[in-house]
């Protein structure tokens, strides 16, 4: 048994009486996508990590797809969270670094969120419901990116290059997650930082 499933099982003891069981059936399967993979979230498994009957999963979430998209939007909804509670203020480029870094994996926990990202993100791919969910929260966060780069631009060059800006610094943010996530020690958070930081300045200074 992984870490991170052992983690999640401590945590379920800890709080199962007070937590609704599709959100402890939602944390083992994340638990073990992050841990295992995708291929190990079975509802066999998922059950199992969870502490209850294959029936129960199956009442909570008739399929394995409606277990996934349930699992994946309970996932973008703690990024969208973190990012709503970044603290910003009056100085737009640091706000675009502040915003960019809660993406990048710098701590456990958000490696761990980085691995299961990735691997949704891969079988969303194949799976419209997955694809829907991803392109949502992608558009979402594009458009405050978008935003954030008229403001840094002083609202002097066309909303098309704020849009193109923002799609390379979500392409560079979301592409150094993946680095990090699937190769674990060939990034280190330093280097997150540094790679962030130089195409920001050239974004910015492009523009």
């Amino acid at each position: 048994m992984g870490p991170y499933i052992c983690i999640m099982l401590w945590v379920r003891q800890m709080s199962t009486a007070a937590k609704p069981t599709a959100a402890v059936i939602t944390d083992a399967l994340l638990a073990i996508v992050a841990d295992r993979g995708m291929g190990h979230a079975t509802v066999r498994e998922v059950a199992t990590a969870a502490g209850v009957s294959i029936g129960t999963v199956q009442h909570h979430y008739p399929t394995k797809d409606v277990m996934l998209s349930a699992a994946f939007a309970e996932v973008v909804h703690r990024v969208r969270t973190r990012l709503e509670s970044t603290q910003l203020g009056p100085d737009v480029r640091q706000n675009l670094s502040s915003v960019l870094r809660e993406i990048l994996p710098l701590d456990e926990r958000r490696h761990m969120e980085a691995r299961i990202q990735v691997a949704f993100a891969a079988r969303a791919a194949t799976s419209p419901a997955l694809a829907d969910i991803q392109r949502t929260v992608l558009g979402e966060v594009h458009e405050a990116l978008s935003a954030a780069f008229a403001s840094a631009f002083d609202h002097e060059v066309p909303a098309e290059h704020c849009r193109l800006a923002a799609h390379a610094a979500l392409a560079l943010a979301d592409g150094l997650a993946m680095h990090a996530a699937s190769t674990r020690n060939w990034l280190t958070a330093s280097a997150l930082n540094s790679a962030l930081e130089l195409v920001l300045d050239a974004l910015i200074t492009h523009g």
